[in-house]
């Protein structure tokens, strides 16, 4: 069998490198060019396909890659981040993992392409050649299967009601493991980021103000090894920066990407092509967007959103098997539970006021009760020094003692939550917050005052702490809101069905 393949892999290379030729590849092609280094990898053996699962093989229907597509060649590596990687989270834990040969697009699904198969185009940027975004994982789920219906092959997925079923031996198009994605950025990397050095605004696109480790460094940049950069505050072209050692563009920045697994602790036995947690409430996307600082752009860096929900900075990548896999995966779906209809709590926990603006502005047109999260020991007023002590408290993942208390939290189904994004995620208070209730059942709305990163990750690590709840649609202010405040809040507060 092993013998056979490498027949097959060799045959291949030398099918794409006849026909580079004859198209002029090598000149000023980037597609194909970075194909023919893709497989050049493989002959080399960069990573053998003896590692993958003994029952799956190559087929001669999967022998050749989709057009813009590269051939991933199996192998075992370590998935997730050491101790020792700066700003890792308890989520990360390395265990090792083996995954089989599959097919991985170069590009991020652009919005030409969704519009095409779907219909329409979602996104809050816009351009033919920038990824889609605002799609949730359910739409995610949906193009892939339209999109392989379209080109004649069987679809991955059976979609009914929120249950959806993976048909692992379908040829179809697909969102790659969570493992297979980490696989497929690191390129045979162990560092961070696949560039392996830390990633400057010059090689992705990201909140480029904020590289790698500047968090404890903000205030003596000489000790960075990547300097502050270029914020864009977009979407750019798919094909923008250079690929990674595999030939994949934008695996760090511009969007994150959908998988298919549910968000949980990993299972740290070793394992060959793991699909994730058998159920759960949110699922995982990878790789950060325009708005994330350096640090969860990371390998290891794990983000999640509930399924039916979209994001400006989410969007797509596709794989297709490149090997026949038998069996099935079912996912149960997440139930959207509804609790906007009881007693509202407007929870908030304030810095400088702009948070506490909007609380009260959203006081004001609700009616709802207004509770304010403080500390036994209150956090710095002078900026500066706020900003240690936050960034302090979030490597620490500390959980700061409160003074305040909700004594009948039982009596709310609804919590609007609000917080200034702090290092792009939450202030550490709104984790003892969170920690401190059971909100089972309950619905939170976020609503976050920024300065230019709209929500960062905030979302991402209050899903994580409340697995159990269900989240409404979030608002992003920047600063105070200025003068629109009152409208965007309305605008808002309607969305979720607070008011009419």
């Amino acid at each position: 069998m092993n013998g056979y393949r490498t027949f097959l892999k060799i045959s291949t290379f030398l099918m794409v490198m006849i026909m580079a030729f004859m198209l002029g590849a090598c000149g000023n092609n980037p597609q194909e060019r970075d194909m023919i280094e893709t497989e050049d990898r493989t002959v080399e053996g960069e990573a053998s396909s003896s590692e993958t699962n003994e029952d799956t093989q190559i087929t001669e229907e999967t022998a050749i890659p989709p057009e813009n597509f590269v051939l991933i060649t199996g192998g075992t590596f370590e998935m997730g981040s050491p101790d020792t990687e700066a700003w890792r989270l308890d989520d990360e834990v390395q265990h090792t993992v083996t995954v089989s040969d599959f097919y991985m697009s170069i590009y991020e699904v652009t919005q030409a392409e969704y519009a095409e198969i779907i219909g329409n185009n979602p996104s809050s940027f816009s351009g033919d050649d920038l990824p889609v975004e605002m799609v949730s994982w359910m739409d995610a789920v949906r193009y892939c299967n339209a999109r392989s219906e379209k080109e004649g092959l069987t679809p991955a997925y059976t979609v009914e009601g929120d249950a959806v079923t993976w048909n692992r031996s379908a040829n179809g198009y697909r969102l790659p493991t969570e493992a297979e994605w980490e696989y497929a950025c690191r390129a045979g990397t162990e560092t961070p980021f696949n560039t392996e050095t830390s990633i400057s605004a010059e090689e992705s696109n990201y909140y480029g103000h904020y590289p790698y480790e500047i968090e404890d460094n903000y205030f003596s940049q000489g000790n960075l090894t990547t300097k502050p950069g270029e914020y864009r505050q977009t979407t750019v072209a798919v094909s923008s920066f250079s690929p990674n050692r595999w030939g994949l563009y934008n695996m760090h920045g511009n969007v994150g990407e959908w998988v298919w697994d549910y968000y949980g602790a990993y299972d740290t036995r070793e394992q060959t092509d793991p699909t994730g947690a058998e159920t759960g409430t949110l699922r995982v996307y990878r790789g950060g967007g325009w708005n994330d600082f350096a640090k969860n752009m990371r390998s290891a860096y794990r983000a999640a959103l509930a399924e039916n929900k979209g994001s400006f900075n989410i969007g797509i990548r596709l794989v297709r098997n490149a090997v026949s896999v038998n069996g099935s995966v079912v996912s149960a779906g997440s139930q959207e539970m509804d609790g906007t209809n009881g007693k509202i709590l407007i929870a908030f926990f304030s810095w400088g006021g702009n948070t506490r603006g909007i609380a009260e502005e959203i006081q004001k047109q609700t009616g709802a009760d207004l509770f304010e999260i403080e500390l036994v020991n209150p956090y710095s007023s002078n900026y500066n020094t706020v900003l240690d002590e936050a960034q302090r408290d979030q490597n620490a993942q500390a959980r700061p003692e409160l003074a305040t208390h909700v004594e009948n939290m039982e009596d709310y189904d609804t919590i609007i939550l609000g917080y200034p994004n702090w290092w792009a995620s939450i202030p550490m208070p709104i984790a003892s917050f969170l920690e401190e209730y059971d909100f089972a059942g309950k619905t939170i709305i976020p609503f976050c005052s920024h300065g230019g990163g709209r929500f960062g990750q905030s979302l991402t690590a209050i899903g994580k702490l409340v697995p159990d709840a269900s989240m409404g649609e979030a608002l992003s202010v920047h600063y105070s809101g200025g003068s629109s405040l009152s409208e965007d809040v309305a605008a808002w507060l309607k969305e979720n069905g607070i008011i009419q």
